[in-house]
């Protein structure tokens, strides 16, 4: 038998947009460290996959962030089965290159409703779930300080995920509730393969010239990085900004 402990044990945890790429990372390596992990996904397919393979402790909920009466539905749920969130990660997001002289209407709302708004009701929502000294976690990005193009109003969400960490942070300070920016820099994942439109590594492997490093970077780095801000071992950190970008940001 198992005796190991894991740095989540008994934790409830949630991790929004937790499906594919980063999220489902996130939520899997949660759960091998002892969290229940409660995960969001807006096709149902794609969400049960992924349940299957964050394991038992994987929790599947169909919402979409942007949709209020989803994000009511979801902590409805959570607040019946489990009763409180210990750790809630704010990361559903949505991408596509759009240059200036191109960007819709439809392409600004959809953007700045799933990253910007998304974001802002999933963690106001989930406030009366957390506990004194509970952990969230702001997936922002290296496009919130650099000047990518195409990215224009991607990179405008992901610099407002960046302040939310710092105004919550402070807000939340009293209640020793710590708030932080996860900021990932190219990753591999499904989501960066769609934004080039041959849907191929072409993206992935000019990205990777650019870093220090030499590549980009695995989901797996990534979940590293969470479960050090949502576990005690970060219990003096808040506010912060963790950057896992290959030195992106950094060199």
């Amino acid at each position: 038998m198992d005796t190991s402990m894991g740095q989540l044990d008994e934790k409830v945890a949630l991790v929004t947009g937790g499906s594919t790429g980063i999220g489902l990372a996130i939520a899997r390596r949660f759960a091998a460290e002892g969290a229940t992990v409660y995960l969001t996904g807006r096709r149902k397919a794609t969400l049960d996959a992924a349940v299957q393979v964050v394991g038992e402790r994987g929790i599947g909920i169909q919402s979409d962030v942007s949709n209020l009466d989803d994000l009511d539905r979801l902590f409805a749920t959570i607040e019946e089965r489990r009763g409180r969130l210990d750790v809630v990660v704010a990361n559903a997001g949505f991408a596509e290159i759009a240059r200036l002289g191109e960007i819709t209407e439809e392409h600004y709302d959809k953007t700045f409703d799933i990253n910007v708004k998304g974001a802002i009701f999933t963690v106001q929502k989930a406030l009366p779930l957390m506990p004194d000294g509970a952990s969230v976690i702001v997936l922002s990005s290296t496009n919130a300080s650099m000047g990518i193009e195409g990215m224009t109003t991607y990179g405008a969400t992901k610099a407002a995920n960046r302040n939310f960490a710092r105004t919550w942070a402070a807000e939340l300070a009293g209640r020793g509730i710590r708030v932080n920016a996860l900021s990932p820099g190219p990753i591999e994942t499904p989501g960066i393969r769609g934004l080039s439109a041959q849907g191929d590594r072409q993206l992935a492997d000019s990205l990777a010239a650019m870093l220090p490093l030499g590549r980009i970077g695995r989901p797996e780095e990534v979940a590293a990085a969470a479960v050090f801000l949502a576990s005690d071992q970060s219990s003096f950190t808040t506010g912060a900004e963790l950057f896992v970008d290959g030195g992106l940001n950094q060199v």
